[in-house]
């Protein structure tokens, strides 16, 4: 099993781990955004820090799976 991570870590540090690595980081900036929106909407309706932390985790978490559908490995 620790081979298998050491060989995904070494693919992954030669760029070489996904097809279009560019999608990749494009989807992931995308779910960052959505995440930040999300934090800053809750955070100035004065909802308590904690839960808006809490909200806009569980939000781009549930995200990923569709951010993420088709991205493709090499």
């Amino acid at each position: 099993m620790l081979d298998s991570l050491g060989d995904v870590f070494t693919l992954f540090m030669r760029g070489k781990l996904f097809r279009d690595f560019g999608n990749v980081v494009q989807q992931t900036l995308i779910g960052n955004f959505l995440a930040a929106v999300i934090l800053i909407v809750l955070a100035k309706s004065g909802i308590p820090l904690w839960l808006d932390v809490s909200v806009a985790s569980v939000a781009a978490g549930a995200m990923q799976p569709w951010l993420f559908k088709d991205i493709k490995f090499a």
